[in-house]
Parts: C-alpha cells; structure tokens; sequence
C-alpha cells in the first residue's frame, strides 16, 4: 500500500497531538495531585478526560482514515490486478487462437502428408506388382528364348545333317550319272562290236 509522503507528515502530526495531548493531561493530573486541593483534582480530572477524549478521536479519525486509504488502495490494485488479469486473459485467448489455428494447419498438413504417404504407398504396391509381372514375362520370355535357341540349334543340326545328305546324294547321282554314261558307252561299243560281227 503507497502512502505519500505528505499524507504520513499529516499521520506523524496527528499522532504527535494525541500523544502530546495524552502527555498534557498527564501532566496536569500530576499538578493537580501535586497541589492536592480538590478543586485542581476535579478540574485536572475533567480536562485529562477531555483531552483524553480528543486524543482517541484523532487517533479514531486517523485510523479510520487509513483504513479508507488501505481499503481504497486495495480497490485500486484489485482493479488494477483485474485489468492485468482481463489483459492476460486476452493475451491467453489470442495465444489459444493462434495456437488452434496452428494445430488446425498442421493437422490439414498432417492429413495431406498421410494422403500423399498412402498414394505413394498404392503406387509402390502397384509398381511392385508390376514389376513381378514383368518379371515372370521375362521369366516367360527367357524360358521361350532358351526353347527357341534349342529348336534353333537342333534345326542348324538337322540342317547341316541335311547337308551332308544332300552332297552325299549328289555325289551318289553324279556317280550313278557317270556309271550311266559308262554304261550308255559300254553299250554303244557293244552294239558296234556286235553289229560289226554280224
């Protein structure tokens, strides 16, 4: 609680003249004894009680005083502490926004990422499945490969075979050729011989 230093001069006043005023009647009370005369007691009694009086109404009035002020410095600062608190309240509410907007953007991202994580996934399964196609076409075509080079080898052999028949059945005709001619001649010499001996 701030109290200004005029207002604690003007406390230090008052209870200065309370406490004076206490200290006088005091006094007096002790004179009046002193003096031992009835009247000074009774006069002392009364003005002791009288600044008695004053002394607790100026202290009543300063403490009254400063529980206003305390209780008007505890509005102020619960004012001021709900101001701060409205404003933290706010600043709390803008930080929740912004941070649900940012949830809000990464889960959008986050969705998108798995949406492109499960079309990436299709297409490595469906990749991967072509791949085993193909790989059983080449399998396939490998397979058919080897088979035809076997026909292939098999057909050059029988073709070489077929070769070698070949120039055995033309040299075969080419000798049949030439014992036909041989023949053909021996004939022609025979038929001379045998028409010169006729």
């Amino acid at each position: 609680m701030a109290t200004s230093p005029s207002r604690r001069r003007q406390r230090n006043t008052r209870l200065t003249v309370a406490t004076a005023l206490l200290v006088l009647a005091a006094v007096i009370v002790a004179g009046a004894l002193a003096a031992g005369t009835f009247l000074a007691v009774a006069a002392a009694s009364i003005a002791a009680l009288l600044f008695g009086v004053a002394a607790t109404r100026i202290t009543r009035t300063e403490l009254a005083q400063t529980r206003r002020q305390a209780a008007a410095d505890r509005a102020r600062q619960a004012r001021e502490f709900m101001e701060v608190t409205a404003l933290r309240a706010a600043e709390n509410k803008k930080f929740l926004d912004d941070m649900n907007v940012r949830m809000e953007e990464r889960q959008s991202r986050i969705g998108d990422l798995e949406r492109k994580l499960e079309a990436a996934q299709a297409e490595a399964a469906e990749a991967q499945l072509n791949v085993g196609h193909e790989a059983r076409r080449a399998e396939r075509a490998e397979a058919r490969l080897a088979d035809e080079s076997r026909r292939l080898d098999d057909a050059e052999t029988r073709a070489a075979e077929a070769i070698v028949v070949v120039a055995e059945l033309e040299q075969q005709i080419v000798d049949l050729k030439a014992e036909l001619v041989a023949w053909a001649d021996a004939a022609k010499v025979q038929k001379r011989s045998t028409a010169r001996s006729a």
